[in-house]
Parts: C-alpha cells; sequence; structure tokens
C-alpha cells in the first residue's frame, strides 16, 4: 500500500556523491556472510535496554496500549510516523530543531497526523510529546517502545541501517537469517543512511556486525596512517 505524500506547511520547509550498492545485493550479502558466521557475531538477548526518559515515555505509550488492547494498531502508526521522519527532511528538522515553539510544532504536527492517516493513541502521545517539548526524543521513544512490544511477544529486536531502502524480498531474507541464530521472530527497525555506500550494518542484542563500504574505508585508512 502507497503511503500518501505528506507535506510539511510551507512555513516550516526549507529550514536549514557516492554511489551504492544496489538492495539486490543484500541477499547475495547475507548468503555470503553465512549462518555460522552470524552465530560467532550476534548473542541475542531477552530484550534491549529500555532508559531514561525516551524509555519511561514508552513504558507509559506501551501500558496504555496494552491495557487497551491497542498494541498492533499503536506500532503500526509509531512505524508510519518513523518512515515519514526517513522520507521528509522538512518533518525531521521540525521535529528536532529547538527553534520551534510547541504550539508551533503542535500546529504542524496537527496537519502531517492528519495527512498521514495517524489517530487514536498514537497521535494523543505524539502530541503530548511536542506540548512537553519531549518530540526531539520522538525516534528514540519509538525504538525504546518497540523493544517492549517484541519482549511482550516473545520476539527479538534488531536495528538495522542500510545504503538504500530495501525490498520485500531482502527484508524477508535478513529475518530468516536472524531468526536463526536468534532463536525468535525478529522485528526489524530500519534506518536508512546512504552515508554508509553499501552493505548494512545491523546490531542485534548486544552484539553488531557492520558490512558497510565506509567502515572498510576508514579501517583501510587507519591501516594507511599506522604504516606512515
Amino acid at each position: 500500500m502507497l503511503r500518501p505524500e505528506i507535506e510539511v506547511p510551507l512555513e516550516f520547509q526549507g529550514l536549514g556523491s557516492l554511489g551504492v550498492v544496489p538492495d539486490t545485493d543484500l541477499a547475495a550479502m547475507v548468503f555470503f556472510l553465512g549462518i555460522r558466521q552470524l552465530e560467532e557475531i550476534f548473542v541475542a538477548t531477552e530484550d534491549p535496554s529500555v532508559t531514561g526518559v525516551s524509555g519511561r515515555y514508552a513504558t507509559a505509550l506501551f501500558e496504555l496500549a496494552r491495557d487497551q488492547k491497542s498494541v498492533d494498531s499503536v506500532k503500526a502508526d509509531l512505524d508510519k510516523f518513523s518512515a515519514l521522519l526517513t522520507e521528509s527532511p522538512d518533518l525531521l528538522r521540525l521535529v528536532r530543531s529547538p527553534v520551534f515553539t510547541a504550539d508551533a510544532q503542535a500546529k504542524a504536527l496537527d496537519a502531517v497526523l492528519a495527512k498521514a492517516g495517524i489517530g487514536g493513541i498514537a497521535a494523543n502521545f505524539l502530541k503530548v510529546l511536542t506540548k512537553n517539548r519531549r518530540l526531539f526524543a520522538v525516534a528514540d521513544v519509538i525504538r525504546a517502545f518497540r523493544a517492549l512490544v517484541a519482549k511482550f511477544k516473545g520476539e527479538a529486536t534488531a536495528e538495522v541501517t542500510v545504503a538504500e531502502p530495501l525490498s520485500d524480498a531482502n527484508l524477508d531474507a535478513l529475518k530468516s537469517a536472524l531468526k536463526s541464530v536468534s532463536g525468535k521472530d525478529v522485528d526489524l527497525n530500519v534506518k536508512v543512511d546512504p552515508s554508509i555506500i553499501g552493505g548494512l550494518v545491523v546490531k542485534l542484542g548486544s552484539r553488531m556486525v557492520d558490512s558497510s563500504l565506509r567502515t572498510k574505508l576508514n579501517s583501510i585508512k587507519h591501516a594507511m596512517k599506522e604504516a606512515g
């Protein structure tokens, strides 16, 4: 299903090359890493740490959603908002910039939520974050909420950073590989970061594997400096 195109109100817009490896290479790369190597790299934990201000907000939201039997719908709305943050630099700027007042953020947020079809508990929660001047932490809150949902469902969570969006087939391949090493269904939190120049970075529990070209280049540069 295609998401509606989200427009941040005009007054909040405009404030403020290296090639990438096509995502079709991901399945081959996962195969290359192999299940045995993944087993050596990853140690699945029971649940990621949920602490600090973001953790407290996420816990309050999770308990409310659980009591209202709305965990899945709230997570779906938060996932949608998280995707919008990735797709819209203007929305990300609105969320993070301390320049905007709470009233200005609330006005723009109302327009974004209405356009995206985000309502109910998730929308009200985002408005509370805005009123309390904590909207800048929304990404961390969503991450912590996902961890709580995963624990509630007996799943594991993985933070995945890729150079460009993944196809459904590649997402399934990655989930399958991670399930093999964790023994659990894995909920992926995918972030797109073109600066990693291909490959991917995966964090599952307390362990991480980084196959990005950027890391390889930095390792080479470091080795050259030491040799010099």
